[in-house]
């Protein structure tokens, strides 16, 4: 049998739904899950859902890089080996949602190290935003996966506006790292839903 792809899904259409389950009481945490390529606008759609959703916890896996000193030789070639997916799964994911607590400390690529410990306190949507977020490691956490993206070219404007003279350095070291990721796990096709923002303006 084929692989159902996810679902298209609007912005508003995703905060309704979201609006609708959180009504229903649930008795655990929702996690939604944002993954989809760099710039497609994964950041500004968690932001605008948390500033819609009271009660509402954001995780974002661009707090759980590695060290440099830590990742593996190789790996500037190797999908998710710069990330720290097991501490993001055991000191925020997995409390957050089993509606606990949660206390983590991000890790800064700007500053080279560890910033002091962030404390969320228990709710009942948690919305984790970024690449990788949909990684098999992680998945027994999540409620709904949503697979965010947009066209090439739309990328490739959003990247040269956001990363300016460091574009061509970051679409050569990074984008092929996605890809991978996404082909390796089957990542769009299995997520629940996918947002298309090319038209959007979103970066």
């Amino acid at each position: 049998m084929p692989t159902p792809m996810p679902t298209p899904i609007t912005a508003s259409a995703l905060s309704a739904l979201l609006s609708a389950a959180l009504a229903q009481k649930p008795t655990r945490p929702l996690v939604l899950a944002l993954d989809g390529r760099c710039g497609s606008g994964k950041t500004t759609l968690a932001n605008a859902l948390a500033a819609q959703l009271p009660g509402c916890t954001l995780l974002r896996t661009d707090d759980f890089y590695l060290p440099p000193a830590r990742r593996s030789p190789d790996w500037a070639h190797t999908p998710c080996a710069n990330m720290d997916l097991t501490r993001l799964r055991d000191e925020a994911l997995r409390p957050a949602y089993a509606g606990q607590p949660v206390t983590y400390r991000a890790y800064s690529c700007r500053e080279g190290a560890y910033l002091p410990p962030v404390q969320l306190p228990a709710q009942p949507l948690v919305i984790l935003e970024g690449s990788y977020s949909h990684h098999p490691l992680l998945r027994p956490y999540e409620t709904l996966r949503v697979f965010v993206t947009c066209t090439k070219a739309e990328q490739t404007r959003r990247l040269q506006a956001r990363e300016g003279a460091r574009y061509a350095d970051f679409a050569a070291r990074w984008v092929p790292l996605e890809e991978g990721y996404f082909a390796q796990y089957g990542v769009e096709e299995a997520a629940d839903f996918v947002v298309e923002t090319t038209g959007s303006g979103t970066i």
